[in-house]
């Protein structure tokens, strides 16, 4: 016999049971599966006319040897699944990918009084200093600016050393010292005036993380992004451990040779040394989402996540990635290239759906952006624009 007080128990529990079949429903009728991604890819290869193929034709047409896939779908990860010579534990390069998740670890030291948005880095660093110039003459270098790509700092990009050559460290990076082959990390316009993609900034980052965190970037970044975000298949160890060794793509170039010794090493750790997989980085994006909406995850709080999903003076950038859209159609974009590994993630966070894809191959944008396109069209996600970097 049911009582009064039990009357409202029962139909919480009717409204969930509701609830669920209606999500169950809708994901059937959406048909989630990684068949809807096999297919009718717009591909145009290099010094080829655009033709639609199909996954496996394009991987084939592309020379890219393996493809990893991570499907977010009602703000959880939906499947992973690869193709050609990978498995779900294989690891590759995720290049530029690195520069979000060293953000997310930057603005977790903000959150905790350790670093400002706002301050000079001057303030924070002794390892690099933007020299008094007419440049920085009241426009300081912050952190806002790098995160964002606005801070008019040099070095587009690191491409990275062969397996058994000499690497340079943090402070031979950032000051163009050898063994390092790229030029000294410096100040090359007025801070906060225009958007310059810059991998230089990142070390500029790395250099803040490691400075407040008094640990190195790798030990930092486990345990203010990795831990939390329970990726246990990422590491910015540079080489390579042997763990990551015993399961990592080898990298291969635009016409499908493999790199000598399968992969460059990248000391350039926030620019681009992270080793990782679609599902791991799948999580962060989850956990992304979760905060950008108010809802409990081990990251960031709102206002830390909005700050990062805005627009920063008008650029395309927020703090840590590229940003567009509005309502639904907000979208949270990153890019990746190093030599050998090419990928692409991003992120609906009002409506949960996204995808991370993971190549080793120098042609693996064109790839993943087939990929994605296909995806945006299968899965129903809101409208998406052009893929920014």
């Amino acid at each position: 016999m049911r009582t009064a007080r039990t009357r409202p128990i029962a139909l919480i529990w009717k409204a969930v049971v509701v609830m669920l079949i209606l999500r169950a429903g809708d994901a059937l009728a959406r048909d989630l599966s990684p068949a809807k991604i096999e297919s009718a890819l717009e591909i145009s290869p290099p010094g080829a006319s655009p033709r639609r193929l199909n996954l496996k034709e394009a991987m084939r047409a592309l020379h890219v040897p393996a493809l990893s896939v991570a499907l977010i779908d009602g703000n959880r990860i939906a499947w992973t699944k690869t193709w050609g010579d990978a498995t779900s534990q294989t690891m590759f390069q995720a290049a530029s990918l690195s520069k979000l998740v060293t953000a997310v670890g930057a603005l977790r030291l903000v959150e905790r009084g350790a670093l400002a948005l706002d301050r000079d880095v001057n303030d924070d660093l002794t390892i690099w200093n933007a020299q008094q110039s007419a440049l920085t003459k009241n426009h300081p270098v912050t952190l806002r600016w790098l995160l964002s790509m606005r801070a008019g700092v040099n070095v587009p990009g690191y491409p990275g050393y062969p397996p058994g050559a000499p690497t340079p460290d943090l402070a031979q990076i950032l000051s163009g010292a050898p063994p390092a082959t790229s030029p000294a990390v410096r100040v090359v316009d007025v801070p906060g005036r225009a958007y310059a993609y810059s991998g230089g900034g990142y070390e500029i980052v790395q250099a803040l993380v490691e400075a407040k965190s008094g640990k190195s970037f790798e030990a930092a970044m486990r345990e203010l992004v990795f831990g939390p975000a329970k990726m246990t298949e990422s590491s910015f160890a540079q080489p390579p451990s042997p763990s990551i060794v015993s399961r990592a793509a080898r990298g291969h170039f635009a016409d499908g040779a493999e790199l000598p010794g399968g992969w460059r090493v990248v000391p350039a750790l926030a620019a681009g040394g992270l080793w990782s997989t679609p599902n791991d980085l799948a999580k962060l994006l989850v956990e992304l989402s979760r905060a950008h909406r108010g809802e409990g995850n081990p990251l960031l709080s709102r206002k830390t996540a909005l700050e990062m999903m805005t627009p920063q003076n008008g650029g395309p950038y927020g703090l840590g990635g590229a940003v567009a859209g509005s309502g639904k159609r907000f979208v949270l974009m990153k890019r990746g290239q190093n030599v050998g590994y090419q990928s692409y993630m991003l992120v609906f966070p009002e409506t949960g759906q996204g995808i991370v894809v993971m190549t080793n191959s120098d042609n693996g944008t064109t790839l993943a952006t087939a990929v994605i396109y296909r995806a945006a069209a299968a899965y129903r996600w809101p409208a998406l624009d052009k893929l920014e970097d």
